[in-house]
């Protein structure tokens, strides 16, 4: 057997524990993660665990999995002590989608994802397949011991759910430790997956069945309009037009205008000074074409907000956690483009040193000051437009520009290891404004 078997092997195995997660109490079950850091840390590396290491751990002096493990479980619990039917369908995702996916892609692998030809078609079904099997199985185990008990649409669906998005999660072109990335999405999904409420859909499910068909025909005008003006490629073409009905079924005209107008001042900031930035080699790639993966990390998270206005009983707070992101997405655009075509001073907001515009993490006045107005600017639109009170618009302004501070630290620091890529960055920017702006409104 070889050590990457034996080591997938030990990563599937290791969720068994989960089964306790029905009989323990929270606060066991973390001193069990904790035991298990511990174990891992000062035991395993004596006890033969240094054969499960790959070639990179061995030049750490480390191995970075084998301690992140036990650090996800424990975190899985913490975030969801009430819930740890989530924490343990989480753990079994990681467990057993992982590994599955490394042992399918080694032994079956044939098709490379365009994406990312690191990984194959054959590997993600492996992880949907297996961590979603895994998922729903130990979500219906702990389901007994949590009160209230969670609906059995939840216990089925939403694994399966969390699994395909953490299965993607997995095959993006980042160097992130997978053990991070696979517990934080699939805890993430299963979250939002608890939120939802079968008495907000019946309120609402009309509607949004009214709305489906203006907003297939809007979306495919807009997205014809923008494949042909050269604003977006073909996979950010399909990846704009499925976020547009989203948004326009979840908060109709209104949603879809706020979302237009992003995308709007994206477009229009990438076109400016396109000269300077194609001279200093820092214009975005193909003419600043955005495809999927751009329109994702920038409007995907308002897209799940919407839905999240019209299937669950929080839909002020949904409102808010769109306007929110979209006004960090664009503003965080308009930033950048900026700063890279009229930006006369550069640097580096940890270090103050001065570095060429485009520079991962660098920030300028110009530009700093042109994001907070267009993230201004897209919270007010979005106020007029019905969609918040106009009191949140600083709420709002603040939860983009602690994103916006997130995204310059990270950019800084792990963007140019590969740890991170400009996609993940621009997602963790949404998330991070939108959590701050719920959470600010929440507080007034």
């Amino acid at each position: 057997m070889s050590p990457e078997t034996a080591r997938q092997l030990v990563h599937i195995s290791m969720s068994a524990f989960a089964l306790l997660l029905r009989v323990l109490t929270w606060w066991q079950a973390a001193l069990c993660a904790a035991a298990a850091l511990a174990f891992n840390v000062f035991v395993l590396p004596r006890v033969g665990g240094s054969r499960l290491a790959r070639p990179a751990d061995a030049v750490r002096g480390y191995s970075l999995g084998i301690v992140l493990y036990p650090v996800a479980v424990l975190a899985l619990i913490l975030a969801f002590p009430a819930r740890l039917d989530i924490a343990g369908a989480a753990w079994g995702i990681m467990a057993f989608g992982d590994g599955a996916a490394t042992l399918a892609g080694r032994a079956l692998g044939r098709h490379r994802l365009p994406w990312n030809p690191d990984k194959t078609l054959e590997g993600l079904l492996g992880f949907v397949t297996a961590g979603g099997a895994s998922g729903v199985f130990l979500s219906w185990w702990i389901a007994p011991s949590i009160a209230p008990a969670p609906a059995p649409a939840f216990t089925l669906l939403a694994p399966l759910a969390a699994a395909a998005a953490a299965g993607l999660a997995e095959t993006l072109p980042i160097q992130l430790d997978d053990n991070i990335t696979v517990p934080a999405v699939a805890g993430g999904a299963l979250w939002l997956g608890s939120l939802v409420s079968g008495e907000a859909w019946l309120a609402n499910g009309s509607a949004v069945a009214a709305r489906l068909a203006p907003a297939a025909a809007v979306n495919t005008v807009a997205a014809a309009a923008g494949w042909i003006a050269g604003t977006v490629r073909a996979s950010g073409t399909f990846a704009g037009w499925l976020i547009g009905v989203a948004v326009y079924a979840g908060l109709g005209p209104g949603g879809w205008l706020l979302l237009f107008a992003t995308f709007f001042a994206a477009a229009a900031t990438s076109r400016l000074g396109l000269a300077r930035k194609t001279l200093l080699g820092i214009a975005e790639d193909r003419g600043g074409r955005r495809g999927a993966g751009n329109a994702f990390a920038n409007t995907g998270l308002a897209a799940l907000a919407a839905l999240a206005a019209v299937t669950t009983p929080f839909r002020a707070e949904a409102a808010v956690a769109f306007v929110a992101a979209l006004a960090a997405g664009g503003g965080d655009t308009v930033a950048s483009e900026i700063g890279k075509a009229w930006g006369r001073t550069t640097y580096l907001p940890l270090t103050r040193s001065r570095v060429r515009p485009g520079t991962p993490g660098a920030v300028s006045i110009e530009g700093t000051a042109a994001g907070l107005v267009a993230a201004l600017a897209l919270a007010a639109l979005g106020a007029w437009l019905g969609l918040v009170p106009w009191w949140t618009i600083w709420a709002v302004a603040a939860g983009a520009a602690a994103g916006s501070a997130v995204e310059s630290l990270l950019a800084a620091t792990l963007e140019a290891s590969r740890t991170l890529n400009n996609d993940a960055l621009n997602f963790l920017n949404t998330a991070t404004a939108a959590s701050v702006s719920v959470a600010i409104t929440r507080l007034l």
